[in-house]
């Protein structure tokens, strides 16, 4: 079962419409689709696969007191509006940050004017990658790369932190939301992944990236086996942001697949 449920659009960091990306899901034969942005659900209209199962979903920042931790949740048919609400606080935090940011900018002889792309934001999660490609546009870097490795790096000068909520607190959310939720991209939390999945399992963590896009056969068995040990159920997707990145769709297998469209109240 070809499944895409880890993608983004140019409504957070990606760099195609949510149009574009369902269009790249549906040529490559996705049965089971969700584009997840970051803190938003602007694109999830648009974003239509015909023939798939299509999920509204979201990519959530959150803290579990060690770092940042990304859950992937899925509307499973409950409270939705529950979850979006709060999102809405999240992403005027995002807007204010990137204002701040620009002042710092400012203060340091650099002058973006950030004003025009709130405006035209909505509904969109903006960023400090939107920010780099101002700077870029504004002709005061030659390159994202160069606006972060200079100005917007982790913890920097211009950085602001972001106001995360904690994974409680967007456990919490979910599970009032009805959402279902999987912990994303697993490999990013090192030693951290086996036992945050163990401890908050029983709080609507119940799955886990295991077929994540760059993942070799190797990394997927790895985190399959973790999956299987712990009754998580294994979810996929290619974290699609721009092309040349892996193609949206990953392979799971029939009783995987079986067991997810389950989980997501969705016809297998």
């Amino acid at each position: 079962m070809l499944v895409e449920l880890h993608c983004h659009s140019t409504c957070s960091d990606g760099a195609l419409s949510p149009v574009e990306v369902a269009a790249r899901a549906a040529a490559r034969g996705v049965a089971l689709f969700a584009l997840t942005d970051h803190d938003t659900c602007a694109g999830s209209a648009a974003a239509v696969v015909p023939g798939a199962e299509v999920v509204r979903a979201v990519e959530i920042s959150c803290d579990d007191g060690a770092g940042t931790v990304h859950v992937l949740a899925y509307d499973a048919g409950g409270a939705w509006d529950l979850l979006e609400a709060r999102l809405a606080d999240v992403r005027i935090a995002r807007r204010n940050r990137l204002t701040v940011m620009a002042a710092r900018l400012r203060m340091r002889g650099i002058v973006v004017d950030v004003g025009p792309l709130l405006a035209r934001a909505d509904g969109r999660a903006v960023g400090r990658p939107d920010l780099a490609r101002l700077m870029v546009e504004a002709g005061v870097v030659g390159s994202v790369k160069e606006a972060f490795s200079r100005h917007l790096y982790d913890r920097g000068p211009v950085d602001v932190p972001h106001q995360t909520l904690s994974l409680v607190d967007v456990l919490a959310l979910g599970r009032a939301a009805g959402a279902r939720m999987s912990l994303a991209h697993p490999h990013l939390y090192g030693a951290r992944a086996e036992p945050l999945l163990r401890r908050h399992r029983g709080e609507g963590l119940e799955g886990v990236e295991a077929c994540y896009g760059p993942y070799d056969a190797g990394e997927r068995r790895r985190w399959r086996a973790l999956a299987a040990a712990l009754d998580l159920v294994v979810t996929g997707g290619s974290d699609f942001h721009a092309p040349g990145d892996p193609e949206p769709g990953v392979e799971l297998s029939a009783a995987e697949g079986a067991r997810l469209s389950a989980w997501l109240g969705r016809a297998a």
